[in-house]
This record gives C-alpha cells, structure tokens and sequence, in this order.
C-alpha cells in the first residue's frame, strides 16, 4: 500500500472528528485532574442556597447532556428536575416566578442568543443560573451567576464528540458536589474510554450494516436514554440516516408497530435498573424478529443478532453513559465513511447555531 503524503492525510474525510473522538480520555482526565475542584467549589456554594428545583436548558447534542443531568438530579438528589422550553420566554414573553430554583444552561459555545436571553431572563426572575459550556469567554458565561468550563479545548468538526462526554462528566461532578459526594466513580473512566477507542475494527463491522440502511430506531430506558438520543442526532446530521430515538416505555405504546424483521433496532442496554427495566422491551423486539444490535453487557450481546459488548462491569450505572456513547460515535463516523461522506462536515450544518 503506498503511503499517503501530509497533504493527503489532511484531506481525509473525518479526519478531524476522528482526531476529536481520540481525545476523549485526555479531556476526562483533564476534568477530573484540574476541573473537579472547581466544580466541587461550585456545587457546594449553590447546594447552601438550597435550590427546590432544578430547570435544565440546552439545545441539540447539549439537551441529551441536559437531559443527563435530569436524572442524576431526581435520582441522586430526589430534587425534580425539567426541560426548558425557552421559547416561553424568548418569544412568548412569560415571567415565571424563579425564585430558589436552579437553571443550568448547558452549549458548548455558549453563543446561542436564545440559550442567553432565555438565561437572562431567568437570572431576572430571581434563578440561580449556572453555565456549562466549552467556553469561559461565551455570552452565556459572561450573564450567568456561576459557570462551569468543561475542558475539553477547541472542537473543530461540526459532529460534538468530545464536548458531549465532557459536558456528562462536568454534570456528573456538579451533582455530586451538590449532595457532597465525591466523585470517585468516575476516576475509571479515562481508561476505560481508551479501551473502548482501541476497538475500532469491532464498530467498523457493526457499521458495514447500515452501510444501505434506510432508517435506524434506537432505544435505551434510564440512564441510557439520552445516550439512544445523542446516538441518533449524531447519525443523522453526520450519514444523513432518519435514526428515530425512544425510551424502551415509549417504544411499547405505538411505534413498535413500525418493527419487523427487517427493520434495524439499536438498543443501549446500561447495567443496573435501566438495563432491567428495558428487558421487556428487548424481548419484544426479539419476538418480532428485529434486527436487534446491544451496546452493553457480554450476556445481553450474546441474545442481539449483533453488538459490542462494554467494560462496563463493576461501573457506577449513572457514570455509565460516558462510555456507552463512545462505540455510538464512533459507528456514527463508520457508517458516514462507508456511505462515501464526511462526517467533518455535514451539509446544511454550521458550529455554532444560532436559534432565537
């Protein structure tokens, strides 16, 4: 095979999400080496305001972080928590009473105006406001009471990768911080993710799949969940695939009507409550015959047609999906490469995008 030149290396399609999914351990690393005692300092000067709910805003690959960090609030804090809907605010003008309540703002720009304005009007309302983003110098950063860097250095290609798991492990430490935790179940992770990423021939066969694939359904409950979601954005805004995401409960009420034995089925299966609670689910889809890939457990892959299997045993379940997205990234980029596209840059698609 001849060797290819600087320039054509550079040229590569996916060559910059590639270099940014490669990263992962060092940025969990960086998070947890120098980012932790300033989140720790955080959540413990808003855990003594003692906020009485939690409202989470973000849009795209930043909701499924948001949504994350929505159950790790109402199960470790028994707090409830929701997702915004800004356009209450930002264009319907509503001034809810936001008095003791916690908003976390999560972008990986923190440029949106409306993620700003809709945190602006919420710090206005009487919130405590918190920024999460890969930016200390953002508009969001700048009209935020606190802000929260996630680390994870420049990310050039539009698909977020690394952001995403940073953004997961700065909300984790957050609420731990907020019950006076300590983190440690996440000191795994850097590893763990670099052994995941060494098993590039594994998603790459899984991909060749979907090579011809019209459409994708992805399903996980708890935990899970957001990862069956951040799964099927990257998906379609990298190979253009329709990928529909649901919670194994909804899944059951309508749309496994759509499921036969040729349709493609992901299924995220984490270890712990969710995992056991989307078992139904999983027998389901067997019994219809589906075309049923597992990310998770060596027994639950032994009982797909397909799947990779996670070091995720001995794993705290709600650190759980910052490994479970890795493979799901990177069979994004495979699936992207075989369809002869590139997943740096789907069309249509700017960085940062700026919703009002």
């Amino acid at each position: 095979m001849t060797a290819l030149n600087p320039t054509q290396l550079d040229n590569q399609p996916g060559r910059i999400m590639s270099g940014e999914m490669a990263q992962q351990p060092e940025v969990l690393r960086r998070i947890l080496d120098e980012g932790a005692p300033r989140i720790r300092a955080i959540a413990e000067q808003v855990a003594a305001r003692n906020p009485r709910f939690v409202l989470l805003t973000a849009r795209g690959t930043s909701d499924n972080a948001a949504l994350y960090a929505k159950y790790l609030i109402e199960v470790l804090l028994g707090k409830p928590a929701g997702l915004t809907s800004m356009s209450t605010t930002t264009a319907y003008g509503a001034k809810p009473d936001l008095r003791d309540t916690l908003v976390i703002t999560v972008s990986q720009s923190g440029g949106s105006p409306d993620l700003v304005a809709s945190t602006e009007a919420a710090r206005e309302a009487g919130a405590i406001t918190l920024a999460v983003t890969n930016n200390a110098d953002s508009p969001l950063a700048d009209v935020s009471e606190f802000h929260i860097d996630v680390l994870a250095g420049p990310e050039k290609a539009l698909p977020a990768t690394k952001t995403y798991t940073a953004e997961l492990l700065a909300l984790y430490l957050f609420v731990e911080g907020l019950r006076g935790g300590d983190g440690s179940a996440a000191q795994v992770l850097p590893e763990l993710a670099e052994r995941i990423l060494a098993r590039q021939a594994e998603v790459k066969e899984l991909a060749s799949r979907y090579r011809f694939a019209e459409r994708l359904v992805l399903t996980s409950r708890g935990y899970g969940y957001p990862t069956a979601k951040e799964a099927a954005l990257k998906l379609m805004e990298t190979s253009y695939i329709p990928a529909l995401s649901f919670s194994g409960a909804d899944l059951l009420h309508g749309p496994l009507a759509m499921v036969d034995n040729v349709s493609p089925v992901i299924a995220i299966v984490t270890e712990g409550k969710g995992g056991q609670a989307l078992q139904p689910v999983l027998d389901r889809l067997r019994g219809r015959g589906a075309d049923l890939v597992v990310i998770g457990s060596e027994k639950q892959v032994a009982q797909a047609s397909a799947g990779f299997v996670l070091p995720t045993s001995g794993v705290a379940e709600e650190v759980q999906p910052i490994l479970e997205i890795i493979p799901l990234q990177m069979l994004a980029y495979e699936v992207t490469i075989a369809r002869g596209q590139d997943p740096d840059a789907p069309r249509a698609l700017a960085k940062v995008t700026e919703t009002r």
